[in-house]
């Protein structure tokens, strides 16, 4: 019979059933363990490989690569790079207990290498109840606070997602991450900060984006949506929504808040007929469909049936119908009161309130006005919004004009909301809320 060509290494890596990377896995397993110093990272390419397996070497390869390959088959080095054997003579022992237990430690070594490159369950958990806490919590808490809590979340989500190769983990946390950017970027525009707040926004969609997952995605459009009302762009506004509808897996929660920023822009050009249509659409029950943003972390990220009502009188205000307004506006303040204090929207029921006076002086009701703007009063220095800020200082602009600007109790009112807005965070911070009435509260 001829003999086998190619060397005797060859045959104990064919007895073995070795591909190229497991020879070279074995290779540099075998170096870490028997080499110090910088040999330990030894290692072989395949074009030396396939040399060494063929028998097309000149001389043999250096000191530190014969003793692993001695360490590796129990052969002399010398032997390895020689032809085989004849087929009368056996080639030396496989010895399948060290190949198992070799393979046994691999196994463990490399478990232990991808457990290193995951992060615990518990870590995720709560970073996943932190984020949803703070979006439950905006609405009772400062703008500075959150946005000082959000942006420590983002950074925390961030840098797990660098400690982890685990798809499903780097998902999540893309996920969770964008969260966070997104209540940064609502902080910021409650700030007073538009350019950021828009900038934040962005960020928060493609983090949605990059993670497939459309209804962060339309919630940061929604938010773009009414940045761009408040920056003197409603028609970009009313496009930014509708083209958020679009976004699939959107709950019903979402829907209803896309559309009633879609039905203020289109109020705010004059446009009222898309702005009623628009206005319906918000209103309408659903069909049940939920997701998990806006239903199941919810919170900030909701669009609660009081903040629908708020919603739905300022747009009935700017098409210029005060009795939609006043009712929307009560039914506001109504859905809110049934709830306890403590999960009660302060800066919802303030802005309806707003409108309710707005909604009475339009009709001539100056005591009904001023008596409505009394919860405006209790909203906290470091919760008035923009949006806040924009109501009252339309309700402050109406007492100062006819026929209300000589009236005593016009005046004082008039006063107050100057006061109001001057100690609000947002005005101290140098922003203010600009020209425009607020697509959200």
């Amino acid at each position: 019979m001829g003999q086998t060509k190619g060397t005797l290494l060859k045959v104990l890596v064919e007895q073995r059933h070795w591909r190229y990377v497991d020879f070279e896995r074995h290779f540099r397993r075998s170096a870490a363990e028997i080499l110090d110093g910088s040999a330990r990272n030894l290692t072989v390419s395949e074009s030396t490989f396939r040399r060494w397996t063929s028998g097309r070497v000149q001389g043999l390869p250096g000191p530190e690569a014969r003793q692993v390959l001695e360490h590796m088959f129990g052969v002399d080095s010398a032997s390895l790079f020689g032809p085989p054997p004849s087929s009368d003579l056996p080639a030396p022992a496989f010895n399948l207990e060290d190949e198992i237990a070799m393979t046994a430690r691999d196994a463990q070594s490399e478990a232990g290498a991808a457990a290193a490159e995951s992060i615990s369950d518990t870590t995720l958990d709560q970073l996943r109840e932190d984020v949803t806490t703070l979006a439950r919590e905006y609405s009772s808490t400062a703008a500075f606070d959150v946005w000082r809590r959000a942006k420590q979340l983002r950074e925390e989500a961030e840098s797990e997602r660098d400690r982890t190769q685990v798809p499903a983990q780097r998902q999540e946390l893309l996920v969770l991450a964008g969260q966070a950017c997104a209540l940064l970027a609502t902080s910021a525009f409650d700030l007073g900060s538009l350019d950021s707040a828009r900038r934040l926004s962005r960020a928060a969609a493609l983090y949605g984006e990059t993670a497939r997952f459309d209804p962060l995605r339309a919630f940061s459009a929604g938010t773009l949506a009414y940045i761009a009302y408040f920056q003197n762009q409603p028609a970009e506004g009313a496009r930014l929504a509708r083209r958020a509808q679009t976004f699939t897996g959107l709950g019903d929660v979402a829907r209803r808040r896309l559309a009633a920023i879609e039905a203020r822009a289109h109020a705010h050009v004059g446009d009222a007929p898309s702005a009623r249509r628009a206005l319906d659409v918000s209103r309408q029950g659903g069909s049940g469909l939920t997701d998990d943003l806006h239903d199941e972390v919810s919170g900030e990220f909701g669009f609660s049936t009081e903040r629908l009502a708020m919603s739905s009188s300022s747009t009935c205000l700017l098409i210029g119908d005060a009795e939609g307004a006043e009712a929307a506006a009560k039914q506001s303040l109504e859905l809110a009161a049934s709830k306890p204090a403590a999960s009660r929207a302060v800066k919802v029921v303030g802005g309806a309130a707003a409108d309710l006076a707005m909604a009475r002086m339009l009709r001539g009701d100056l005591d009904g006005a001023i008596e409505a703007m009394t919860p405006v009063w209790e909203v906290p220095r470091g919760q008035r919004s923009p949006g806040l800020l924009a109501r009252t200082a339309r309700v402050r602009r109406a007492l100062a004009g006819a026929p209300y600007r000589t009236a005593p109790r016009a005046i004082e009112v008039a006063e107050r909301i100057e006061d109001f807005t001057r100690v609000s965070d947002t005005h101290q911070l140098g922003s203010g809320a600009g020209p425009l009435a607020a697509l959200e509260g």
